[in-house]
């Protein structure tokens, strides 16, 4: 990687705004099937605690080498701190809501022998009250960051996505969307929406053929006056739908051994690259290389710029 890449990169600054999570793994050991019930039994050798949702979104950006800022809500609990710490040992700057009335979002995965057995969520929508003065402060943040990326989880903290985005594009701001739901009106006027192929069947219905996905994703595209839709498609890689062209980037051949998070990685290099004055093709090509490393590796991860530009 280039010194100019590399300082482009440092000089980006992203702001993450979203469904803030705490990602739990219990790894073990399973070498019998429990009396009680046929379900194996796990003895619980190590435990990991990760930054989800929306934080892996400000981890992976950071990871590249961005200035990095979290705006999100959190419970004033244990898990909370959990966060916090994780936060500050990725150099990222936490712009956290703590809300007395909530716990902590929080995915506690049983992982034995490198598999997943059992996740279990914990999680509860903030109050309105908190909402509230997370919009004031995002519209305090708005003139210190570039790029503004809202991960959205349907986890209830981006109620007032709309108002956000118009807010960010009112400022100059590039923003991208990671949408969820059934509505994906509130998203207008997005710089960049980035639905998977089942989010995106959610609102368009189902297609017979690459042509039909193309009209549809065009209407939508156009419906929400967004710059670029970037449809993420698993193993066949990703599409880009703007005005001027169609590009399809097919998806780096490795073994896929997780894929979550896999999302989060995509829309934080994506907003990365742009915000260091890529193109949008370029960016793209860039993410979808991401996606392809990250899907490597187990649980919520990131991939770093030796990993990216080798």
């Amino acid at each position: 990687m280039s010194a100019t890449l590399n300082d482009a990169l440092h000089a980006v600054r992203i702001l993450v705004v979203g469904d803030v999570m705490l990602d739990r793994y219990w790894f073990g050991a399973v070498n019998r099937i429990s009396p009680e019930a046929p379900v194996p039994i796990v003895r619980v050798e190590k435990r990991e605690e990760r930054l989800g949702g929306a934080a892996n979104v400000a981890r992976n950006a950071a990871a590249l080498g961005a200035h990095v800022g979290l705006l999100g809500v959190v419970g004033a609990d244990e898990a909370g701190d959990s966060v916090e710490q994780l936060l500050a040992e990725s150099g990222i700057h936490s712009y956290l809501k703590r809300d007395t009335s909530i716990s902590t979002i929080i995915k506690l995965r049983v992982v034995g022998h490198q598999q997943q057995l059992l996740r279990i969520d914990f999680e509860q929508s903030p109050t309105d009250t908190i909402l509230r003065d997370k919009l004031t402060q995002f519209n305090a943040l708005l003139p210190h960051y570039d790029v503004i990326i809202l991960s959205d989880y349907a986890k209830g903290s981006l109620v007032n996505v709309a108002t956000m985005i118009t807010a960010a594009k009112q400022a100059g701001k590039c923003v991208l969307v990671d949408p969820k739901g059934s509505d994906f009106s509130r998203y207008t006027g997005a710089s960049v929406l980035t639905p998977n192929k089942s989010e995106l069947r959610s609102i368009v219905g189902q297609w017979a053929s690459e042509a039909e996905l193309t009209e549809k994703a065009q209407n939508l595209r156009q419906m929400l006056a967004l710059k670029a839709l970037l449809l993420t498609r698993s193993e066949e890689g990703m599409t880009l739908y703007t005005e001027q062209e169609v590009m399809h980037v097919s998806t780096v051949a490795r073994e896929v051994y997780d894929v979550s998070g896999a999302g989060d990685t995509v829309i934080a290099t994506l907003a990365v690259m742009l915000g260091a004055g890529m193109s949008m093709a370029e960016a793209v090509s860039i993410a979808n290389r991401a996606g392809g490393i990250v899907v490597g590796k187990l649980g919520t991860a990131t991939v770093s710029k030796p990993e990216l530009f080798a």
